[in-house]
């Protein structure tokens, strides 16, 4: 109940029973980030102490594959680990995280804000919480386990580097709350908070209401699909071709069915990198494989320190490139034609530069986007020689932007212009309609169609109506028949210009009245009509009659 003063303000104490009463929906909302990050702990955790269990030659107890478990949870939020045991003595940090292990935590952080959202309905005093609530509370809860896996992987054989953790793990987080919480509330447009300038609004809004960006998006997702996907592909193909190698390489590892079953989960979890490599392969820059190595399409130079892999034995031979090496530039090519061929929008009025300023556009979406990726699936596996591993991230992002802009704003113009080009033929097929020598050819075949309606050789225009003479019963055997109805006149109609497609009418047989002789007598139907006197024909229906001007 609302408390109130005399003069009619309300109590102090009426902020702090709202915040009483919404406490419990927030509490929950923190609980289900903790129990997010909770979950991914558990499934690396479990997954861990069964190949240490499994393993005949375990390095450490129960206690070190727990402290691995949390240091590869945080691998998976992209966090740096630091491994102390080298031959060098050196530490050397591992850098390169496996891009499905990012699944794990995304997935499982978007349910809980997702669930925190949808978790009031605002029936039986059930409070909504707002959008702000639920997204600070489900990241607050997910920081704080992220914070004690740190620290509790901090005594493990391979810890995390703190202020590489400090920026991973809240900035998953809170991209995948954030993501969550958007999806449960029907995917609003973004708007700006109030205290944003106003030109910023204004920008956002303008971008919101504008095609142009929406489709400049579209078709850079789509470009960069096409890389990815080109990317898997030349992995695939340098696997089969090398495949010797690689089975030779996964035999050499280990030789027990735990050690295997966990190089062969690694790989899996390292997919989503190769295909960025390949990408990233394909775009002409490469990658690279230690210090002073590159694999490009042109050539592999340089001395690569590679370690014993299976992935890493389907690379292509040292060496200058070959036709075969060169036909992976067919992969940017596809992007930026996939590019293109997304950016056209299909109105009329769409003007050429709108359509090139939008396939540039979305170039620079797919620039960006592999950017990122090749970011994301890089680092260091090591110290001084392998420092760097894998693509640079602004050469794939510049290769990725200028293959697709050369490719893109030609195609698009092009498609463009082929959708919007005038029909063949739709500008005389009016002026044939009223041709007069078209014209005269439609009456003859309506003439021909109606043979029966009207006699050829006769004036259409001209029929003057005609009444069929009465006939006079005729009696016989003392029984009288009764008098024969007259057909009513026959009144001639004008001849009606066609407009459309000519219906071919059944012929009627006009018959005169019929003739009793007696009883018994079957009715005399005339053979045919008498000569000069107009058929009797039937009303036609849907036809319409037009009246002609009388002629001066």
């Amino acid at each position: 109940m609302t408390q109130v003063t005399e003069r009619g303000t309300l109590l102090p104490t009426a902020p702090r029973a709202n915040a009483r009463r919404r406490s419990p929906a927030a509490a929950a909302c923190v609980l289900g980030g903790a129990v997010a990050a909770g979950l991914g702990l558990g499934f690396l955790a479990v997954l861990v102490i069964v190949l240490w269990i499994s393993s005949p030659y375990p390095d450490s107890g129960p206690g070190g594959a727990l402290h691995l478990a949390a240091g590869l949870w945080l691998l998976a939020h992209g966090t740096e680990l630091v491994r102390y045991d080298t031959l060098s003595g050196v530490p050397a940090p591992v850098g390169v995280t496996p891009l499905l292990l990012v699944a794990l935590p995304v997935l499982l952080m978007r349910r809980a804000a997702r669930l925190g959202s949808a978790s009031g309905d605002g029936s039986m005093d059930d409070e909504v919480l707002p959008p702000s609530v639920v997204f600070s509370a489900v990241t607050c809860g997910y920081l704080t386990v992220g914070a004690m896996a740190t620290v509790y992987a901090a005594g493990g054989p391979m810890p995390a580097d703190p202020l590489s953790a400090a920026w991973h793990v809240p900035l998953v987080a809170v991209l995948a709350a954030a993501g969550g919480v958007w999806d449960a509330r029907g995917r609003p447009p973004v708007t700006l908070p109030s205290w944003a300038p106003g030109w910023a609004v204004r920008g956002v809004r303008t971008a919101i209401a504008r095609p142009r960006y929406a489709l400049a998006l579209r078709s850079g997702a789509a470009g960069a699909l096409v890389l990815l996907g080109g990317g898997i592909l030349l992995v695939g193909a340098s696997l089969a071709w090398h495949g010797p190698e690689v089975q030779g390489s996964f035999l050499a590892l280990t030789g027990v069915w735990s050690g295997r079953f966990a190089v062969l989960l690694l790989a899996l979890t390292l997919i989503p990198n190769a295909m960025v490599w390949g990408a990233a392969y394909g775009l002409g820059p490469g990658f690279a494989l230690g210090s002073g190595a590159t694999a490009t399409p042109l050539g592999f130079g340089g001395t690569p320190a590679l370690p014993r892999f299976p992935l890493l034995a389907a690379l292509p031979p040292e060496g200058s490139g070959t036709p075969l090496t060169w036909a992976a530039v067919a992969v940017p090519v596809a992007a930026g034609l996939g590019v293109g061929w997304f950016a056209v929008r299909r109105a009329r009025e769409v003007s050429y530069g709108e359509t090139a300023l939008t396939a540039a556009l979305g170039s620079v979406v797919c620039g960006l986007a592999m950017a990122g990726l090749a970011a994301a699936a890089a680092g260091p596996m090591g110290a001084a020689a392998l420092a760097s591993f894998g693509p640079v991230w602004w050469q794939v992002g510049a290769a990725a932007t200028g293959w697709t802009l050369g490719l893109a704003v030609p195609l698009a113009v092009a498609v463009h212009a082929w959708r919007t080009r005038p029909a063949r033929g739709a500008a005389s097929a009016a002026d044939e309609w009223h041709d007069s020598g078209v014209r005269e050819l439609r009456w003859a075949a309506l003439r021909r169609a109606a043979t029966p309606m009207v006699p050829v050789g006769a004036d259409p225009v001209a029929v003057a109506p005609r009444v069929a003479p009465p006939v006079a019963p005729v009696t016989g055997a003392g029984v009288s028949a009764p008098p024969v109805p007259v057909a009513p006149p026959v009144v001639s109609v004008e001849p009606v210009v066609p407009v459309a497609p000519v219906v071919s009418v059944a012929p009627v047989v006009a018959v005169g009245p019929v003739v009793a002789v007696g009883p018994g007598a079957v009715p005399e139907v005339p053979a045919a009509v008498p000569e000069g006197v107009a058929p009797l024909l039937p009303g036609v229906s849907g036809a319409r009659v037009l009246s002609r001007k009388p002629s001066e």
